[in-house]
């Protein structure tokens, strides 16, 4: 039995260990990293995992980026420690919060990651977007919650404006 649930201040020091436990040491040189600092994470959306005995096994984040102006989310890093993996608790993960931002009003999703992985929850390579170096453009993809959500969405991958800020039919329903 797990105990999923969205990421508390309190779970930080915990999922960080687990993030360092999973990915090389220089995770944080990534290029996704750097659209990320200085923007608060999609909150509701930051899920952590627990088993029984209350051991963090996994834990996915979500932050808030733009690409032409238009808000996408960005989807990562998800992971599942490694005593577990292969039990179906990124599937799970991956699902549950894709489930989530659709309901809290997001049209589409992307992330850097294998597409072998991926395409099993809807995601595909995305030819318009670009990611800031150094990232391979193979490994950029994206899934639409809406559908043509993606449609004439093209361009870099930028910090996000204030989506407090955002008015308009596709502006997310979410506080942060």
């Amino acid at each position: 039995m797990y105990d999923l649930r969205p990421e508390t201040p309190a779970d930080m020091p915990e999922v960080e260990a687990l993030l360092d436990l999973c990915f090389a040491p220089g995770r944080t040189a990534l290029s996704s990293y750097r659209l990320r600092e200085g923007v608060d994470p999609v909150g509701p959306l930051c899920l952590t995992l627990r088993n029984e005995f209350g051991v963090l096994v996994g834990a996915i984040r979500y932050w808030p980026v733009q690409i032409g102006g238009q808000p996408v989310l960005l989807l990562g890093p998800v992971a599942v420690h490694p005593t577990t993996q292969g039990e179906g608790l990124g599937g799970l993960l991956m699902r549950e919060s894709l489930n989530r931002a659709t309901g809290m009003g997001w049209s589409r999703v992307m992330l850097v990651g294998d597409l072998p992985y991926y395409q099993r929850f809807g995601f595909n390579k995305l030819e318009d977007v670009e990611m800031p170096p150094p990232t391979n453009p193979d490994r950029v993809l994206g899934i639409e919650l809406v559908p043509g959500a993606w449609a004439g969405i093209r361009g870099t991958v930028e910090r996000a404006i204030d989506p407090q800020a955002r008015s308009g039919p596709d502006a997310p329903r979410h506080s942060g």
